[in-house]
């Protein structure tokens, strides 16, 4: 019944996850306000969760728009479980907006496979990695990720190996003037500090907790499932969804930059989310699926009264 219910996309789907969302989210504010009161948390909560909505609803018109899955909504589902699973994180402010900003990203990048207005795209592309950037540093590392998307698809135009440079370089300059006329421009050594917790921790689990660490091999585990069953399949998908995963590797090498409570699992979730409903669409029983994604919402739950705990 409920794989069913979320097996198309109706308006209805995005109503019942948004309440879904709404509920978890702020019932995780209720439990961990402390000596806080709500009037003084409310306003800036409220921005983030529109922030997580928003990301929601980008990443199903990501995958509707470049084919990434088949049309329904399981990728949104999924996307909203993982939240709730790792409640925990929603914590980290700034990589809840950096996460929007790296969504529209990722859509501009993967929208070059139509080869139109390429230059546009790594632009935007560039541009919106860079404000990403100002809310959480590490995420300028995902430019690798439009060199190697040009490198793929139009590598013989020069010009479009300098835009990226352009993007990066006219949100810095806009900062920098902005900073300047604040007087803040120790902004730039205080935010870019660009944390090594690989190799500056003691023990592997400061920097991976189980829970991550569970979540990230699951993921890589599916992902070869997806793309050993995808392995005959027309050319065009198997590259987006290389794309794809290489988002999720770059997040994965993020996250082993990151200390444990500082860890930025949340941009992990659109290529993990996207491999999950890739993998569930090839179940072709329906009562398995179904299970599957009965089991999957019990999970999450558990593991969100265990963080309330």
């Amino acid at each position: 019944m409920i794989s069913s219910f979320f097996g198309k996309t109706k308006p209805i789907n995005y109503i019942v996850l948004a309440i879904f969302l709404f509920l978890f989210y702020f019932a995780n504010i209720f439990f961990q306000l402390g000596e806080q009161r709500i009037n003084e948390v409310i306003p800036l909560e409220i921005l983030l969760f529109v922030a997580l909505l928003l990301a929601v609803f980008i990443i199903n018109l990501i995958v509707r728009a470049e084919k990434a899955t088949e049309s329904n909504s399981y990728t949104m589902v999924f996307f909203v479980l993982l939240i709730v699973a790792f409640s925990d994180e929603l914590v980290l402010q700034n990589v809840i907006f950096a996460n929007f900003f790296l969504l529209l990203a990722f859509w501009r990048i993967l929208s070059i496979k139509s080869i139109r207005n390429v230059k546009h795209k790594i632009f935007d592309a560039s541009l919106l990695i860079a404000i990403a950037s100002l809310f959480y540093d590490w995420a300028i590392a995902f430019m690798l990720l439009v060199f190697f998307v040009i490198g793929v698809y139009d590598r013989k135009t020069f010009k479009n190996w300098l835009v990226p440079f352009l993007g990066m370089t006219t949100i810095f300059i806009l900062t920098f003037t902005i900073l300047k006329l604040k007087g803040s421009l120790d902004y730039f050594e205080n935010h870019y500090q660009f944390s090594l917790g690989l190799f500056t921790t003691k023990s592997f689990f400061q920097v991976l907790n189980i829970k991550t660490l569970a979540y990230l091999i699951l993921t890589i585990i599916i992902s070869i499932l997806v793309f050993v069953r995808l392995r005959n399949v027309s050319g065009g998908k198997l590259l987006l969804l290389r794309i794809v995963f290489l988002v999720f590797l770059l997040g994965t090498g993020i996250i082993l930059f990151t200390p444990a409570d500082a860890s930025p699992v949340l941009i992990t979730f659109f290529p993990a989310a996207v491999f999950l409903t890739n993998y569930f669409e090839s179940i072709k029983k329906r009562k398995l699926q179904e299970v599957v994604l009965i089991l999957s919402i019990v999970v999450a739950l558990v593991l969100f009264a265990f963080h309330l705990k």
